[in-house]
């Protein structure tokens, strides 16, 4: 089936999806990073400081998932997606009204929380469970949530932030989640139940059975994928965290690196797509280790990159590397662990996510106040990604031979 005509057949459930992925983005670091220099500004912070007060409230947030995460194994997307939104609304408003420090702390864990952590969380749980042979492309066309949102809010954002002060276009993200809630809520008025599936619509993982988060917990290969999950999440959320100091360490303006985000954005469009279809033609076991690759290289373009052309061409190649680890990496949880369990074993690699995304920040933010810069950084950085990749390699290649004959 092609993509347009699963699309047309299939609307309601990836508009969800969609929907899902795009409202996240009021908490992921990209948007909430565009206000970093008012933020350090309105209190008198540090990179350092700001860089340590996101860590703690994304590190509380990651622990939280660990938890919070497994209830999308217990209610259906529509219910707990208003709960969720509702209170991803009243973060958003609670940063256009904090006034100090440590409380500054408590509302970057309510949005990373909420947007970063429980809206991606109920788009791939919900895509991966309800879509079995076409899973690698309903999660690239949800996927597209992601990118859109990247690719038009940062730009509309700096934009109004010209005009309007930073705690007024806060007012103006949590009305966006206001207005998305009757939204998500027309388009699940049917929607399946995790309780209501049977077991010939589950998927098996390893061994032909579905694992708990206990026993993912105890299994060689989750440990074998930390530096993969981790990695992209960690690094990559640096790097947009840190965009205001690399563009003045470059002697770039920041509005030509944020429109430098739709070409990215395209790349990463592109890219899901193409790892949408080859989840579902040759198998997610072939494309995962691959996927820090792109990401290493685009570190080291960015790290020796003197020219915003340079940055787009970096840009560039983190996209490809983002549009395969968007489908490629939450399709591969529900392929080996199967997906009775999928919320609670999804919220454990969520929570890893998340804090990978903590520490990011945090010790970028304070190797800059040693003197180190970001783009000195990068150089380690993406030996790391190779690292990784070399790992999850070695992992796939000892388990895949475990999987059931139906998806191995």
């Amino acid at each position: 089936m092609g993509y347009l005509r699963f699309l047309v057949e299939n609307k309601l459930f990836l508009l969800a999806g969609f929907l899902l992925c795009f409202t996240s983005s009021f908490g992921q670091t990209y948007f909430i990073s565009l206000f970093a220099g008012e933020i350090k500004q309105a209190f008198a912070l540090t990179d350092g400081d700001w860089g340590a007060i996101y860590t703690i409230g994304t590190t509380l947030s990651a622990v939280t998932m660990i938890w919070v995460g497994a209830l999308t194994d217990r209610f259906r997307v529509r219910q707990l997606s208003l709960v969720v939104m509702i209170l991803l609304a009243m973060a958003c408003a609670a940063m256009a009204l904090v006034s100090s420090a440590a409380l500054l702390v408590m509302v970057i864990y309510a949005l990373r929380l909420m947007g970063q952590g429980m809206m991606s969380q109920l788009g791939a749980v919900a895509m991966s469970r309800w879509f079995v042979a076409a899973r690698g492309r309903a999660i690239s066309l949800a996927s597209m949530g992601f990118s859109v949102g990247q690719a038009l809010l940062p730009i509309i954002f700096v934009t109004l932030l010209v005009v309007f002060d930073w705690r007024a276009l806060w007012w103006i993200a949590a009305l966006c989640v206001v207005a998305a809630i009757p939204i998500m809520q027309m388009l699940l008025r049917q929607e399946r139940t995790p309780q209501s599936m049977t077991e010939t619509s589950q998927s098996l993982g390893m061994g032909g059975k579905h694992w708990t988060r206990a026993a993912l917990l105890r299994h060689p290969l989750f440990y074998l994928m930390v530096p993969l999950v981790l990695g992209p999440s960690a690094w990559g959320t640096a790097l947009f965290f840190q965009q205001v100091h690399l563009t003045e360490v470059k002697g770039w303006s920041l509005m030509s690196f944020v429109a430098l985000m739709p070409i990215y954005t395209a790349a990463t469009v592109i890219c899901t797509f193409i790892t949408g279809w080859a989840v579902d033609r040759i198998g997610v076991k072939w494309i995962v280790p691959f996927q820090m690759l792109p990401f290493g290289l685009s570190f080291l373009v960015l790290a020796f990159a003197d020219t915003i052309l340079m940055a787009g061409v970096g840009l560039v190649i983190f996209g490809i590397g983002q549009g395969m680890q968007g489908t490629a990496t939450t399709a591969f949880w529900a392929v080996f662990y199967g997906t009775r369990h999928l919320g609670a074993i999804k919220a454990a690699a969520a929570a890893l996510m998340v804090f990978g995304s903590a520490i990011g920040p945090g010790i970028t933010g304070a190797l800059i106040d040693l003197g180190i810069s970001f783009p000195e950084q990068m150089i380690p950085i993406a030996a790391f990604y190779l690292g990784g990749a070399l790992l999850a390699g070695l992992g796939i290649l000892r388990y895949q031979r475990d999987l059931p004959s139906a998806v191995a």
